[in-house]
């Protein structure tokens, strides 16, 4: 999608984007990396509350990983022992040695891993949701999908809202990242005073792009390319090495934003309006009682509209989610016989929310697992699933025996027809992490195999739809009101390969 120059303030963070909008052809930022610029890193403790409880484990962690290690370490010297005593420590026993050292260091790495680390799971834009046959690569069947896919009438592509950026422990104090956003790119930096600021990438003196390369200079960002410099809050240039004097109208877009939930997030609206709500802050994550504990990264290829329009759509639920998650994503096989005798049950009630939160609606969500037609109430587990915008849904699990948490499921779109989709895991400090990193395991699978319908399937805007579907347009009709008259649209396709 084209940009506008930058002669924009930052009180208008619409209009930079054009009112039409065009799928770019053959731009590099589709491939798997788009949105995914660095590995897990440990944040500062002021800015990422759900690293300050974990503090509270690192002694356990230690403990448990010097154990596995010291465990290891006796069973060989005893194996040493014996070897000296019977003469057998020759070549071949030395490298048994070395081979079950090694084997051990990798279980221990593995063990550690498994009981204490987050679960991360980031596919690429062509990882999920595509036959491949024929030899053809993965990249060439999403490419195939893509051109050839009937697109419908759509609704405008990038609805008002707040959309997620990053993750607050991805971005350390004086970091600086480049993403791509709403049909832009962005420069997402962390000052030295700890706050998150989002600017758009390109500097207004002759585009270099902010976030490659750029160096954070107090609450400021400098150009790497003429050492031109820009203030984070209001994008306003401040210095310039080389001259005697700052232009007034030197400035760069700066979009509004906002730090919550461990999430950086901008706010966008195509008539440049200041944010029209804010985005709740979990009292439970802000106090570090839950914890960070995984996340799940997810390209969709298809219209943002699509995602959320699923809690809508109940009767999806009983046909394409029932067979067990150990069936797997692929729909050709998830109902395979072989799984027949594990079941997913579910009773979904949508409606939305009225004044003053109009914004927000709820899905209500049992779920039970039945085993030979038994039902076993110790893992029937109740979710209330809270959107709040077009863009952000809060799945707040509470289980009796299993404990409570809560999945951020974040939609940002990239382009038109690309969604990135997020899934933050934080859940009870005290309840191990195995729990929350098989909720939100299973969770990626269902979802994996919603994604195999909206990357092959056609928007219709005036569906076939019977009495029972009637959620459906209701859902329509209440995410209309995050499009305004001048909503970018989708224009045309180009029939080019992204990935």
């Amino acid at each position: 999608m084209a940009s506008r120059p930058h002669q924009f303030d930052g009180a208008d963070p619409g209009c930079g984007l054009n009112k039409v909008a065009h799928l770019v052809s053959k731009t590099s930022w589709l491939s798997g990396d788009c949105l995914r610029h660095h590995s897990h890193r440990r944040a500062s403790q002021r800015h990422h509350s759900h690293r300050r409880a974990s503090q509270t484990m690192l002694t356990g962690k230690i403990a448990a990983s010097a154990g596995l290690g010291v465990g290891a370490m006796l069973v060989l010297q005893g194996d040493l022992r014996i070897w000296r005593e019977t003469w057998l420590l020759g070549a071949p026993e030395r490298a048994v040695v070395c081979i079950i050292a090694g084997a051990s260091l990798l279980a221990v790495g593995w063990l550690y891993r498994l009981l204490f680390c987050p679960l991360e799971l980031l596919k690429a834009p062509d990882d999920v949701g595509y036959i491949v046959g024929d030899g053809r690569s993965r990249a060439r069947a999403a490419n195939e999908v893509r051109r050839r896919r009937k697109t419908g009438e759509l609704p405008p592509v990038y609805p008002n809202g707040w959309y997620r950026v990053l993750d607050s422990h991805l971005l350390e104090r004086g970091d600086v990242q480049n993403v791509s956003v709403l049909g832009e790119q962005v420069a997402v930096f962390r000052g030295q005073n700890g706050k998150a600021y989002v600017l758009d990438a390109y500097c207004p003196h002759l585009g270099a792009n902010l976030a490659v390369g750029g160096r954070v200079v107090g609450s400021c960002i400098e150009c790497p390319f003429h050492g031109w410099q820009f203030q984070g809050n209001d994008g306003k240039c401040v210095k310039i090495p080389y001259a005697e004097k700052v232009p007034e109208f030197a400035k760069v877009r700066s979009w509004p934003s906002c730090e919550v939930n461990g999430q950086i997030l901008v706010w966008f609206h195509c008539d440049g309006k200041d944010p029209q709500w804010t985005v709740p802050e979990q009292q439970e994550i802000t106090k570090g009682e839950w914890v960070y504990r995984g996340r799940t990264e997810h390209y969709v290829n298809a219209h943002i509209q699509e995602i959320p329009e699923n809690a809508a759509d109940v009767a999806h639920l009983a046909h394409l989610h029932t067979p067990c998650i150990v069936s797997g994503v692929d729909l050709r096989y998830t109902n395979s016989k072989t799984w027949k005798f594990l079941r997913h049950d579910w009773k979904v009630q949508w409606e939305p929310e009225s004044e003053p939160n109009q914004h927000c609606s709820q899905m209500l969500v049992k779920h039970a697992l039945t085993v030979f037609g038994l039902h076993w109430p110790l893992l029937d587990v109740h979710v209330v699933a809270r959107q709040v915008g077009p863009g952000m849904v809060f799945l707040l699990f509470d289980h009796s025996f299993l404990g409570r948490g809560l999945i951020l499921h974040c939609v940002t779109p990239v382009e038109p027809l690309l969604q990135c989709v997020s899934h933050i895991m934080f859940y009870q400090a005290n309840i191990p992490p195995l729990v929350p990193k098989f909720i939100l395991k299973a969770e990626s699978i269902q979802f994996e195999r919603d994604v195999m319908i909206w990357n092959n399937k056609k928007y219709i805007s005036k569906p076939l739809l019977v009495k029972e579907d009637s959620a459906i347009q209701k859902h329509r009709r209440w995410f209309s009101q995050f499009y305004s008259e001048n909503s970018p649209r989708l224009q045309y396709q180009r029939d080019t390969l992204d990935f």
